[in-house]
């Protein structure tokens, strides 16, 4: 007997958003819309504000005019690194007072008024350790996403929210009194290597507290709030102008999270597939009295039945269903790696998870660098998600995963390497083609998540889809540094984001199309979806 038999009946009686889906919805909406804030803190915690040489001969001097003898200027921009030799002449800080032929680099900075890590802990001109910190931050997500994951399968999801909220909180909150580079950078990597999961578990949490109808709707809202969270980000910065208060007042409420453990209802989904059918069903039951709804007996019999069915099995010596379920699992895993078909699909998966990653974080970190309000541009970059969530629902079911994954991969790079045509002057324009370059990566970004699920086996499913995940992780930790080629060529960025996004379409037309087809339960059956497509082309 399935376990989701008389879930799902009682999903459908309770109603997919009744009063009790809605409270619980609006708790979980509250980590969501704080972890939108976490995934991208250090793009204002760590801002390349604007800074110039220390040239000590002149500093006294009240009139700025010697600066363009002291430093040299490319478009009428002073160097931020480099200062011409002094000649100790006139001690006039005049042009004879500089030998303009003969450039070195900065030993010390003299850095603007604004507010910045670079500036607290003198990070002038090294590039590399600025944008390493967006860097450990999501490399902290190598070890969040299976530990938490670990942690909600063994012990309930309850617990992994909780536990998740409360590193957030602990390690964001000791990360705004960081007296060092060092300290920072630990306390970065720790708080999203313990804390990033509080995302995975809230999502997951809400999707199975609702039926299949009801989850396209809870994935967009879940999605908005986070954008939200993002838009709030960057509004809170504009208004603080200071990463040591932001920090403090963003991280704080996540440990009111914890509270959850003892507030939040545990998934029911979960006890069942622990055999804790008897709780499973009295959180129904409350669900239904708080909805005015009354289950009927044939709706919570199965669950009382696989109650006693797993009471019966428990009393049973079960080290033969142990060791048959190993085999199985061992079974499904050497099928999976001797799968030619299989093994190429994890590949090209992971590299479109990649692109998608790399583009979609790349775009937010380097729209702070674009001309105007860096505060309304980060805004902007993320407000255009919401409605390229809602297009991409629109879309998927109406041309299929394979046309919608090739035709968002190729516009976003067209738009992206398209920026390097543009003139300096063009700033609007440049804009709205940054602005399209995210839409696009969005509705890719969103499909991928929803096809990747649907391409493999469902005995090993979740393991080649944290797989996907896992790998994909390399292209937003890459993404921080990817400013650094700003100071090579303005819009390289761009380029190497449409390079990547161009060809992960290319490899999109190797996968088969999975619209309309049932979820291949095997590894025959994964396999059976390419050999559908080559009938259908060679038709």
């Amino acid at each position: 007997m399935s376990q989701d038999v008389g879930l799902d009946a009682a999903l459908r009686e309770l109603g997919y958003f009744g009063k009790y889906n809605i409270v619980n919805y609006a708790l979980l909406l509250f980590p969501v819309y704080l972890a939108g804030m976490y995934g991208s803190a250090f793009v204002f915690e760590a801002s390349d504000i604007h800074y110039r040489c220390n040239i000590p001969e002149c500093e006294g001097y009240n009139n700025n005019t010697w600066l363009e003898h002291a430093i040299p200027a490319k478009d009428g921009v002073l160097s931020k690194c480099q200062r011409y030799q002094s000649n100790n002449n006139s001690g006039t800080c005049s042009i004879q007072d500089f030998n303009t032929s003969i450039v070195k680099d900065c030993e010390s900075f003299v850095y603007s008024d604004e507010d910045s890590a670079v500036k607290d802990f003198d990070l002038g001109c090294q590039h590399m350790k600025r944008t390493l910190i967006g860097s450990a931050h999501n490399a902290g997500l190598f070890l969040s996403l299976p530990l938490t994951g670990i942690i909600s399968d063994r012990y309930g999801r309850k617990l992994a929210l909780a536990l998740a909220s409360l590193m957030n909180g602990v390690f964001g909150f000791l990360r705004s009194f960081s007296s060092g580079y060092i300290m920072m950078l630990i306390f970065e990597f720790l708080e999203a290597g313990l804390g990033a999961g509080a995302y995975s578990t809230a999502f997951v949490i809400a999707m199975e507290l609702v039926g299949p109808k009801g989850r396209v709707l809870g994935n967009t809202l879940l999605n908005g709030v986070y954008v939200i969270g993002l838009m709030s980000l960057a509004a809170l910065s504009w208004w603080l102008q200071s990463w040591r208060n932001l920090l403090r007042l963003i991280y704080i409420p996540a440990m009111f999270v914890v509270s959850y453990y003892w507030i939040l209802n545990e998934s029911v989904r979960w006890l069942i597939s622990k055999g804790r059918n008897t709780e499973a069903a009295a959180i129904l039951k409350r669900a239904a009295k708080m909805n005015r709804v009354e289950l009927s007996d044939e709706v919570l019999a199965p669950l009382y039945e696989l109650e006693k069915l797993n009471t019966d099995e428990k009393s049973k010596d079960s080290s033969n269903v142990n060791h048959k379920l190993e085999g199985n699992m061992q079974s499904n895993l050497m099928k999976v790696i001797k799968s030619s078909i299989i093994r190429k699909r994890v590949v090209i998966c992971s590299f479109l998870w990649i692109t998608c990653t790399f583009v979609y974080y790349g775009l937010s970190i380097n729209s702070v660098s674009l001309a105007g309000n860096k505060y309304v541009n980060f805004m902007l970059v993320s407000f255009v998600e919401i409605p390229a969530n809602f297009v991409c629902l629109l879309v998927l079911d109406r041309f299929g995963r394979k046309k919608v994954l090739i035709v968002t991969y190729v516009l976003s790079a067209c738009l992206c390497i398209g920026l390097s045509f543009l003139p300096k002057d063009q700033k609007w324009l440049s804009l709205v083609l940054y602005l399209s370059g995210k839409f696009s990566i969005t509705v890719a970004y969103s499909s991928v998540y929803i096809y990747v699920s649907e391409v493999f086996p469902t005995n090993v499913r979740q393991s080649l889809l944290a797989v996907c995940s896992s790998l994909g992780r390399v292209g937003s930790t890459l993404a921080p540094m990817t400013p650094l080629l700003n100071h090579y060529y303005h819009n390289l960025p761009a380029i190497f984001f449409g390079s990547m996004a161009l060809i992960a379409s290319i490899l999109v037309f190797s996968l088969p199309e999975t619209i309309n087809v049932a979820l291949p339960d095997t590894v025959e059956e994964a396999e059976m979806l390419s050999q559908k497509r080559s009938k259908k082309e060679s038709a």
